[in-house]
């Protein structure tokens, strides 16, 4: 990320400070519903097939958790996704969507303006040989309320980029009052913000990025409204709200990366869209314990990254009072005694000989154009990318740089170096040797002044080191508490049997895991240990 952030400057929209539309209520409206006793029953008929696959006693080919994912998502939606003749909850999402679509569609027309609205679900989209769609089910009821059908888009009827044209240009036109679309079809270059006065998350997407392209439909310039609505929709008791749960966990990582400081070293698979045995279990079975472990979570990253911040700000406070300072001092303190030695002898130079007098190779010239001339030549004669010393002016050694830039330096030399960019002109160049050769007290203030300077920065340093991190009882905390509700939940990786599955027999067999374990831990205790002593 530090390379990435050499080559790319992110700006994110709270930094751009666009004229956008603000969201009602400063945050998403989130709409709960009670599952019915048909979504309830299927959720433990999810629980007792994720005890059999986790069991092994299941082909992957016939069920997974992957399925079980998927139908867990189709359920929190609507049960009908998944059996065609299950009951309609009235309440649940689909109706509440429309209930709240038919309340903003009627305060536009109270208030007496354009007021459109987008819909978006991923899954449940139109199709032939769908026995249930959600787009449909939506379409009849939002009519049975009282919006005219012709007013009621869905994004997958325009086939073609014309036909996509002609709906975008009649949604801002209002004409169309409701549009239903997926995130890929109604995401990126959708153009219906004019009018736009609520959005809808029917689902929950598994991407931060889709979320932000559907809001981003409305939230945008060129909308007429001062304020837009967002509703999220979750089913209680479902996998609803760990879902977004788990995408604002994704936001958050993919936020860090883009604009933090300092990131976590490492990061869950984002991309992972697999409910584990223990997720399943604690969400289906209503555990309180689960929107506690969310909660946690969030903020141990969250301390993390402060405390990831803090360390590595300690490791440069460190570097800097330990070695970075205490150098650079004594490189400045070593040549603030050469710079003084140097003025001395020049001081000398000037009473002993204060003619001008310049020697080139083995011959003096006292005349500045013939001794620059001859100077000139000389450097000419110099190869690119090397230091040569050409001859000597006043007991000092006179070297030339010349770099691949064109660029050409003179140097004196004395106990230390005195550098100055040479001059096209004989006369010149011999001006600014004198003035280089006259000016080398100036040096010893500058180092004077670096050297206070390397002593007050040091010292804050060590200072700054020497501060407590402001969080550390509150992340320790956490973390045990997260540590806890890991074991309660037993989402803990590394525990191989579950207390209220197993039964004598497997208690048995775990018993012969964990010894065949031990065995196999001491064979390979001859392994090599690494330069902190641990075992490879």
């Amino acid at each position: 990320m530090n390379i990435f952030r050499e080559v790319a400057d992110v700006q994110t929209a709270d930094m751009l400070d666009l004229d956008v539309p603000a969201l009602r209520g400063g945050k998403p409206i989130i709409v709960e519903s009670e599952p019915d006793w048909y979504v309830k029953q299927v959720m433990e008929d999810f629980v007792v097939r994720a005890e059999r696959i986790r069991g092994g006693g299941v082909d992957p080919s016939e069920d997974n958790f992957l399925k079980i994912t998927h139908e867990a998502r189709l359920l929190g939606t609507d049960a009908r996704l998944i059996d065609k003749d299950a009951p309609n909850n009235p309440d649940g999402k689909l109706n509440k969507v429309a209930e709240n679509v038919w309340k903003e569609y009627e305060k536009g027309n109270a208030d007496g303006h354009i007021g459109c609205q987008l819909i978006f679900s991923d899954i449940g989209t139109p199709g032939p040989d769908k026995d249930f769609t959600i787009y449909d089910y939506l379409k009849e009821t939002l009519v049975q309320y009282g919006i005219p059908e012709e007013e009621i888009a869905f994004i997958h009827d325009a086939k073609t980029d014309a036909q996509r044209d002609a709906l975008f240009k009649e949604m801002r036109t209002g004409k169309k009052k409701v549009l239903i679309g997926s995130t890929d079809k109604c995401g990126t270059g959708v153009n219906v913000q004019t009018h736009l006065v609520a959005m809808h998350h029917v689902d929950c997407p598994w991407k931060p990025s889709s979320i932000e392209q559907r809001e981003g439909r409305g939230i945008r310039q060129g909308n007429e409204n001062e304020e837009v609505a967002i509703y999220r929709y979750v089913t209680k008791g479902t996998f609803d709200a760990y879902n977004w749960s788990l995408v604002e966990n994704k936001q958050r990582f993919i936020s860090q990366v883009m604009t933090s400081k300092a990131v976590s070293r490492s990061c869950e698979d984002i991309d992972e869209a697999t409910l584990s045995y223990a997720e399943i279990k604690a969400v289906a079975t209503g555990n309180p314990l689960i929107k506690e472990k969310m909660e946690i979570d969030n903020d141990v990253q969250r301390l993390k990254l402060l405390k990831a911040s803090y360390d590595n700000q300690r490791y440069g406070l460190q570097d800097n009072f330990m070695i970075k300072y205490p150098k650079l001092i004594k490189t400045a303190t070593e040549k603030l005694a050469n710079v003084r030695e140097d003025v001395k002898a020049r001081d000398k130079e000037l009473i002993d000989n204060p003619e001008f007098a310049i020697t080139i190779g083995k011959a003096t010239y006292t005349e500045r154009v013939d001794g620059g001339t001859m100077m000139l030549e000389a450097i000419s004669k110099c190869k690119t990318g090397e230091t040569t010393a050409i001859g000597k002016f006043h007991g000092f050694e006179l070297l030339v740089e010349k770099n691949f830039l064109d660029i050409n330096y003179m140097v004196l030399r004395g106990k230390t170096e005195y550098k100055a960019e040479l001059s096209t002109s004989p006369v010149g160049s011999m001006v600014k040797l004198e003035n280089l050769f006259n000016g080398l007290h100036e040096n010893i203030d500058f180092l004077e002044k670096k050297i206070e300077q390397y002593q007050n920065d040091l010292e804050a340093s060590k200072a700054e080191y020497d501060k407590p991190f402001a969080y550390s009882k509150e992340l320790e905390e956490k973390l045990s508490r997260q540590c806890e509700l890991n074991a309660q939940l037993d989402l803990e990786n590394a525990k191989a049997v579950d207390a209220d599955l197993s039964g004598p027999e497997e208690e048995r067999e775990a018993d012969d895991r964990m010894e065949s374990a031990a065995i196999v831990a001491e064979d390979k205790g001859a392994y090599p240990a690494d330069r902190e002593g641990r075992t490879r």
